[in-house]
């Protein structure tokens, strides 16, 4: 079977571990019966080991209750940037490999629901974990919209990036985040409604900060350049711009410069939502 599952962007600001946005870049995951575990990986993350603890490897054989696979990967979604690239490789494996329920899977290897269910259903989501499953529903997103994704060249470890977040948050950034949230659920739904303001944060992206602190003024440089809104994508340290198709050229060409003069490095991407999210095939030839 072969398997294909979109990027996706979290939090997308106040939407701290449930919400979550599909992109146009995608994992795929060919995963046949072999006489023993093969694991072969194209473009991004083909500098990760190929052995049984690659998580193509161990989702699919979690899934299939065998480890007579091979397991082919062909990946365009950047590694340790913030755009879901490990719930993305565990849907599309675990799909792959016949599970019934690739969300789980995905939601397994992250412990938060949003990404896994951007993968599998595609377009803006609303996800949480009810009694230990994932819950997941579609969100309305104006098809107006677009998304310029500012990937640096320099990863954050999503274990750090967790690390770096607060035991506690207090009532008054709890209720601001809520607020927040529903201006942008109703400005995804309706770009005539998105202001900037909508994507304020207190819970998470000021506290990581630190490990990448060039993010306010890349986010900043967005928005100068006419994105209606900006923010972290899920952990980092990509950003994001949040813009109609008119702008959103402009606002890629400022992203390009940004990264530019900030010495950061990295790629300017102008990506569309994924609305078809997980799609599987019978990889088998016809007869």
């Amino acid at each position: 079977m072969r398997a294909r599952a979109p990027a996706s962007a979290a939090n997308l600001g106040p939407g701290f571990d449930s919400l979550a946005v599909a992109l146009r870049l995608h994992v795929e995951v060919e995963v046949t019966p072999a006489p023993s575990l093969t694991i072969r990986v194209e473009g991004e993350g083909d500098d990760l080991p190929v052995d049984g603890s690659h998580l193509a490897a161990r989702v699919a054989v979690a899934a299939a209750g065998t480890d007579r696979l091979a397991v082919t990967v062909r990946s365009s979604i950047p590694v340790g940037r913030g755009l879901g690239s490990s719930a993305a490789l565990a849907v599309a494996a675990a799909a792959a490999a016949g599970s019934d329920d690739p969300m789980a899977a995905g939601m397994a290897v992250d412990g938060h629901a949003e990404n896994a269910a951007a993968s599998v259903l595609g377009g803006l989501v609303g996800a949480t974990i009810v009694q230990g499953r994932p819950v997941a529903v579609p969100l309305p997103f104006d098809p107006a919209l677009t998304f310029v994704v500012l990937v640096p060249a320099r990863p954050i470890a999503t274990a750090r990036a967790r690390q770096a977040l607060p035991a506690q948050v207090a009532h008054a950034d709890a209720a601001f985040n809520l607020g927040r949230m529903g201006l942008l659920v109703a400005g995804l739904g309706d770009h005539r409604l998105l202001v900037r303001h909508a994507t304020d944060d207190r819970l998470h992206q000021a506290a990581r900060q630190s490990l990448f602190p060039e993010a306010t003024h890349l986010m900043a440089g967005l928005l100068e350049a006419g994105a209606a809104a900006a923010c972290w994508s899920g952990a980092g340290p990509s950003v994001l711009g949040i813009c109609t198709s008119d702008t959103a050229p402009r606002v890629r060409a400022a992203g390009e410069q940004l990264l530019a003069v900030t010495t950061v490095g990295g790629r300017a991407l102008l990506l569309e939502a994924d609305r078809e999210g997980l799609v599987v095939q019978d990889a088998r030839p016809p007869v």
